[in-house]
């Protein structure tokens, strides 16, 4: 393990390691979410309803995923910093428990997910959306524990310096979605024609797919079969479970923060009509997508930092830090310029924008992306990191300044530009753009006081 991970390793040594992790997991959140961009062009070709409809209905959903997904992914810092010190035992023992915390989270889920349907009529959304929504979540409910436990066991595997198999898992369960899309949603090959339902059927199959698939990996894996991940798992152990929780738990309200500022701002856009639902739904699903890229680099950050901090090497640490949020910041500068440069060649993937029935969404989704741009540059610094933080779990503090950044300051923000200064869906966007520029600061404030 020495020669692994040398207590003096040089800036390129650290970017190198770095990478390794960042690319297949980056990919793989890439691929993971190019499912959700497939279906966001495929509702737009179903009609303007259901491109709504399946707005609302998957930024619900993804709410509830993104939460869970963050209260099991406490268990990535743990088994970093384990490895790091080399403790096999308890690496087994908390993904046995991160098993048992997936199927504790997916219960109660499933049960709230089932009665959405009223609480969205309550908040002003038409009938017909709601009836198409709620046909949508009805059969995407059946996909939670799988997606939970493959981000568990994706936690787990990042930890122990294994990202490739998820990258290629991944892609693939990408390919099988996108086709099954396609089959189910517009009626190909013999299959019935579906539309929304269908686009939910093929997601939930995906799902199970890609969860087993790594399961199987894991079990004929040369090295990592002798962990005996699977074993005994009819033991529920309360301590390590209760350890999971307490480090995973501020993980997945930090999370539910962050994404339910962005469904809050989903709700409040629903309130302008159809138009200005649908512009949200391409800028949302366009950042969501782009995302994924810091998003990896925030899984890898974590895995490093947390191998360093189970060596208890602060310089380690320190030069894992400096790389990853400088990687994360070159990157996401990149993107945001292509953004600000080409924004209705991006927004012409979803929809016609020649097409004089779509002019208004055009231009209001325009003037969107160009917020969204500069405050995906924001966006990409504060996530990689808030995974530098957790690598030294660090979580709870962060949680709380999540919650001055986005409901305090953000959403407030928002919520007064939009409706008291009538700029509409760009005062909210601006709203969002406040939030994680003062998250970023904050969070790298935070990181910086934690390494000296």
């Amino acid at each position: 393990m020495a020669t692994l991970y040398p207590s003096r390793s040089s800036i390129r040594t650290e970017l190198k390691a770095f990478l390794q992790l960042a690319i297949p997991l980056a990919s793989a959140q890439v691929a993971q979410l190019a499912t959700g961009f497939v279906d966001t062009v495929m509702m737009g070709h179903l009609g303007r309803e259901t491109l709504a409809a399946g707005a609302l209905a998957s930024i619900t959903f993804f709410s509830f995923l993104v939460t869970a997904s963050g209260v099991v992914m406490g268990i990535s810092p743990l088994v970093a910093e384990a490895y790091g010190a080399g403790h096999k035992t308890r690496i087994k023992q908390f993904t046995r428990q991160g098993l048992w915390l997936c199927l504790l989270l997916t219960i109660p889920m499933m049960i709230a997910i089932a009665h959405l349907d009223f609480i969205m009529g309550q908040l002003g959304q038409a009938t017909t959306i709601v009836r198409l929504a709620n046909m949508y979540l009805d059969i995407m409910l059946w996909g939670l524990f799988p997606a939970l436990g493959f981000a568990m066991l994706r936690g787990v595997v990042s930890a122990l310096s294994q990202a490739r198999p998820i990258m290629i898992i991944v892609i693939a369960g990408t390919l099988f979605n996108i086709l099954g899309n396609y089959v189910l949603g517009f009626g190909k090959l013999g299959f019935p024609r579906l539309e929304l339902a269908g686009l939910a059927l093929a997601s939930v199959l995906t799902l199970w797919g890609m969860f087993l698939a790594l399961v199987v990996y894991l079990l004929q894996h040369k090295q990592l079969r002798t962990y005996q991940f699977f074993h005994c798992l009819h033991q529920l152990k309360p301590q390590l479970l209760w350890e999971l929780l307490k480090l995973g738990v501020p993980i997945g309200v930090f999370s539910a923060l962050e994404i339910g500022v962005y469904t809050a701002v989903s709700y409040l856009m629903g309130l302008w009509g159809t138009d200005g639902l649908a512009a949200h739904q391409i800028v949302f699903q366009t950042f969501n997508l782009l995302f994924m890229i810091p998003l990896g680099m925030s899984f890898a950050a974590t895995a490093r930092i947390g191998q360093w901090l189970g060596r208890k090497n602060l310089t380690g640490i320190r030069q894992a830090g400096i790389v990853s949020i400088g990687t994360g910041t070159a990157w996401t500068a990149i993107v945001a310029i292509a953004l600000l440069l080409f924004p209705q060649q991006v927004i012409g993937l979803y929809i016609d924008i020649n097409a004089p029935e779509n002019a208004s969404v055009v231009v209001l989704a325009v003037t969107i992306m160009r917020v969204g741009a500069i405050a995906h540059l924001f966006d990409g610094i504060q996530k990689i990191t808030y995974g530098a933080l957790q690598g030294l779990k660090d979580t709870r503090v962060p949680m709380l300044l999540s919650f001055l950044s986005y409901w305090c300051i953000g959403l407030n923000s928002g919520y007064w530009l939009g409706f008291q200064l009538g700029l509409g869906g760009v005062g909210l966007w601006l709203g969002l753009l406040i939030a994680v520029a003062i998250a970023a600061g904050t969070f790298i404030w935070r990181f910086l006081i934690s390494c000296t």
